[in-house]
């Protein structure tokens, strides 16, 4: 039996629409699903949308609707843009599904019923954008740093989960690597957590009408992260389906934003651990971005939509110029002024032009078939590597040397001279065959990354008959 490889995106809250922060994170995991795919293995990739809360109550109560028909209109938004974005997820959650419910019954019945929860008051400051208590140590001028607002003074009866019981454990585990905290470096920043006052967390809220209601305690709702973080195993079929929640647990990789570090690398494993659940493989935290220098807000009016993008570039030119910016994992810069520049620089002209140039020489000089099978002259060793490694900008890098290598080599050969010589036809043939050899190679190693341009090429040099066609990518 082929190797099964589970990952995730975290869910997306649905109190706003989708933006490029998502479509970031989404189409990384795509890549990965992809290649995975391409390596035989039993892929599932799950994403999905967060839709519990006091937050998304107040945002349905704005907009004068119900939060049922407000999660559902901004839910579809979601499911719509990962498809304009070619996302090839295999289960779409919300949180608001029938069998989640379900799978977060069974969890929390059975910490509870194993001592693991009890009941408590919460006294101190709670910010709702956060949807999370917050300690005064971390407000800034008395607000939010996130949401720049005063947080709320809540006092209410909550039940707790016995967090310090399992600290130990979770600190080993991911000290010996059973828990891969990547890229490097994050690892320290977690374990640094473990330094601070870490107290045992609500599962619940009092006063928050939105959400599971507790199923030992009914007038308690549960606490719109915990209720987020089983959605990885009710996924799966944890609640309905024993056999294909085995056959695919534990996560293999949770992709997300380093800004919900606690919750999964901390909070998430001690709860598998209560649960007699294995924990997941490794956790991927890549880095924040800005946009042209400046962070990404409503109020400044540069909140990009995916959708513009893929109207303007195309869906695998947005994947490719958003995975392109800064090494995936770090804090970087989204150039957005530099998108068009960039686009022509390396699709229209690089890429394009290369695909143009080589079936164009096969169709005038060799009669449309490819006359030779032979192997590319540069082999692309380390794309896959580079992408195990989710290092997806070294991976493309590598691929776009390869079509640079390649335009030098049609300048150097100057095959249209070559076809002039009858005794060189042996030479040109060679050169010809060398450059779709490397295309097709090209093309396999770039599917995961941009899937419609990889048919295109493969399509294209598999035709019976060879043709130029229209340009991969038209100049913007």
């Amino acid at each position: 039996m082929s190797k099964k490889f589970y990952i995730t995106t975290p869910i997306y809250y649905v109190n706003d629409k989708p933006h490029i922060g998502h479509a970031y994170t989404t189409i990384a995991a795509d890549v990965l699903a992809r290649y995975y795919r391409q390596k035989n293995y039993r892929v599932y990739f799950v994403t999905g949308t967060d839709e519990h809360g006091a937050k998304v109550a107040q945002s349905a109560n704005a907009a004068g609707m119900e939060p049922k028909a407000f999660c559902d209109q901004n839910s579809a938004l979601f499911k719509e843009t990962f498809k304009a974005l070619n996302i090839s997820n295999d289960y779409f959650i919300r949180t608001t599904d029938e069998r989640h419910r379900v799978g977060v019954v069974k969890f929390l019945s059975k910490l509870h019923s194993n001592g693991d929860i009890y009941e408590g008051t919460y006294e101190g400051l709670y910010c709702v954008g956060c949807e999370r208590f917050i300690k005064e140590k971390e407000l800034v001028d008395g607000l939010c740093p996130d949401h720049k607002k005063a947080p709320e003074k809540v006092s209410e009866r909550n039940y707790f989960f016995k967090l310090s019981k399992y600290l130990p454990a979770v600190r080993k585990l991911i000290e010996d690597g059973t828990i891969k905290i990547l890229p490097h470096g994050r690892e320290k920043e977690v374990l640094g957590l473990f330094k601070q006052d870490l107290e045992d967390f609500s599962v619940s809220r009092e006063n928050v009408q939105w959400g599971i209601p507790l199923p030992f305690d009914e007038k308690q709702k549960t606490y719109v992260w915990v209720d987020a973080l089983l959605n990885y195993i009710t996924a799966i079929g944890y609640g309905d389906n024993d056999a294909f929640f085995e056959a695919w647990w534990p996560a293999d990789v949770h992709v997300m934003a380093r800004d919900i570090l606690k919750f999964h690398c901390v909070y998430w494993p001690a709860l598998l651990l209560a649960a007699g659940l294995p924990v997941p493989k490794v956790v991927y935290l890549h880095g924040f971005f800005t946009l042209d220098g400046k962070k990404m807000s409503k109020t400044l009016g540069n909140v990009i939509d995916p959708n513009d993008l893929v109207k303007k570039f195309g869906i695998d030119a947005t994947r490719y110029l958003l995975l392109t910016q800064f090494p995936f994992g770090q804090d970087g810069d989204i150039k957005e002024s530099l998108f068009a520049e960039k686009y022509n620089a390396d699709l229209a002209n690089n890429l394009g032009n290369l695909v143009s140039r080589v079936l164009n020489m096969i169709e005038k000089y060799c009669g449309g078939t490819v006359p030779k099978d032979v192997v590319s002259p540069i082999p692309l060793a380390h794309v896959g590597d580079y992408i195990e490694l989710l290092q997806f900008d070294r991976a493309l890098k590598e691929l776009w040397e390869a079509v640079m290598k390649a335009n030098q080599i049609i300048d150097e050969a100057e095959p249209w001279k070559l076809a002039k010589d009858p005794g060189k036809r042996e030479q040109l043939e060679t050169v010809l065959s060398q450059l779709a050899a490397l295309l097709l190679e090209f093309a396999a190693a770039i599917e995961p990354f941009m899937p419609e341009t990889a048919d295109i090429i493969i399509g294209s040099l598999n035709e019976a008959r060879i043709t130029k066609g229209d340009p991969l990518f038209k100049r913007v």
